[in-house]
C-alpha cells in the first residue's frame, strides 16, 4: 500500500485514477474545491473508510501556498498525482481562467512538495497532447508526432481565443514542471502524461448532462439528437479511452523507468463518423437522428508513436467500440 496525493479529485480523468489507485489498495487523499465536491465522492466511493480515502479542501489551486497544509500526512505521501487543472472554454479572461491556475497550480504542489513533504519521491502530472501538437502547422501528413514535441505556442497566441488559450496553459505549465526540476533539484522526480481527446464512462453521482467533459460532449450530443444534419469535424483525430489514461497514471508512479519522461498516451486515429457508426449499432432507436454525413476522417494527417506507452508502462489500450458501447449507459443514466 502506498499513500498517495491526488489533486483534483473530482475531475474526469481524476476519478478514473481515483478508482485504480483505491481497487490496488492504496491510501489516497484528495483535493476537492468544496465539502460538496468530497461528499460526492464519498457517496461513488462509500465502501471505503476514511483510511483508504479521505480529502483535503483547495478552493482556488492559483493561489499562493495552495497545497501548502495538502501536502502533510500522517502517515506521509509518497506519491502526488497532480490532474487539477482547468479544461473548458467557458472563460473571460484567458491568463486569469486558464493559464494562472494550470501554471501556478502546478508550481504550487511542487513548491510545497518540496517545502513540507520530503517522503514524497514520485510526481505524476496531467499534461496533454496539446503541449506536444503545432496546431499553427496543421496536420502534417508524414510528420510522427512523440515525446520529443513541444508546441511552439506564445503568450501571444494564447489571448487569441480560448482553445489557443487552452493549448498554452498546458504548454506553460508543463514546461514550468520541467524548469522546476532542472533549477530546484528536489529529491522526487516527475513523469507527464499527454493524452489527446479522453472519452470513456463517467461516473453518475458525479456528473450531469451540462457539466460533461468536453471530449463526451459530442458522444451526448449525438445520443440526444443534436446532430441530426451534419457530424462535426473532430478537430483532433486522436484520442484514449480515460481508463487506460488513469492505468497510464498509476504504472507511471509505480515503475521507475518512467521517471523523468514524457509519454503521448494515445490508443491511436478516430473520427466522429466512427462514434456516430457504433451509436447507431448499439442504439437501434437513436439510430435514425444521428446524420449520416459529415465526421470523417481527413486527408493527409500526421502520424503518432506510443511506443513509449507500451513499452515502459505496458498500456494495452481498448477499442473505440469498446469505449462507446461502455459510455453509453453511463450516459443513459443522467439523461441521454
Amino acid at each position: 500500500m502506498t499513500r498517495v496525493l491526488l489533486t483534483g479529485g473530482s475531475g474526469f480523468i481524476a476519478v478514473h485514477v481515483l478508482e485504480a489507485l483505491l481497487t490496488q489498495g492504496h491510501s489516497v487523499v484528495t483535493t476537492v474545491r468544496s465539502d460538496a465536491k468530497a461528499q460526492m465522492l464519498r457517496d461513488t466511493f462509500s465502501n471505503y473508510g476514511t483510511d483508504k480515502l479521505d480529502f483535503a479542501i483547495v478552493a482556488d489551486i492559483a493561489e499562493e501556498g495552495a497545497f501548502d497544509e495538502a501536502v502533510k500526512s500522517d502517515p506521509p505521501f509518497e506519491w502526488v498525482i497532480h490532474t487539477a487543472s482547468p479544461f473548458h472554454f467557458n472563460i473571460t479572461d484567458t491568463k486569469k481562467d486558464l493559464l494562472d491556475p494550470a501554471i501556478i497550480g502546478t508550481t504550487g504542489v511542487l513548491k510545497a512538495i518540496k517545502k513540507s513533504a520530503p517522503s514524497v519521491k514520485r510526481v505524476i502530472i496531467t499534461s496533454s497532447f496539446a503541449a506536444i501538437f503545432s496546431p499553427k502547422i496543421g496536420n502534417r501528413p508524414g510528420y510522427t508526432y512523440n515525446e520529443k514535441d513541444w508546441n511552439p505556442t506564445t503568450e501571444e497566441d494564447a489571448i487569441q481565443d480560448p482553445p489557443s488559450g487552452y493549448r498554452a496553459s498546458k504548454t506553460f505549465a508543463e514546461k514550468a514542471a520541467w524548469d522546476f526540476i532542472e533549477t530546484e533539484k528536489p529529491n522526487f522526480t516527475i513523469s507527464t502524461m499527454n493524452p489527446p481527446m479522453v472519452f470513456g464512462p463517467i461516473h453518475p453521482k458525479l456528473q450531469t448532462l451540462d457539466t460533461l467533459n468536453t471530449s463526451n460532449q459530442r458522444i451526448r450530443d449525438m445520443m440526444l439528437g443534436k446532430l441530426q444534419d451534419e457530424i462535426p469535424a473532430a478537430g483532433v483525430y486522436v484520442w484514449v479511452d480515460v481508463r487506460d489514461l488513469a492505468v497510464a497514471h498509476v504504472r507511471a508512479a509505480e515503475r521507475p523507468s518512467a521517471a523523468g519522461k514524457r509519454f503521448f498516451v494515445t490508443a491511436g486515429y478516430y473520427s466522429n463518423r466512427e462514434i456516430a457508426d457504433v451509436l447507431r449499432e448499439q442504439l437501434p432507436d437513436v439510430a435514425c437522428k444521428i446524420a449520416t454525413k459529415g465526421g470523417e476522417f481527413p486527408e493527409g494527417y500526421f502520424d503518432y508513436d506510443n511506443s513509449r506507452t507500451k513499452d515502459i508502462l505496458g498500456i494495452e489500450f481498448r477499442s473505440l467500440k469498446d469505449m462507446v458501447k461502455d459510455t453509453i449507459p453511463t450516459l443513459q443514466a443522467i439523461g441521454a
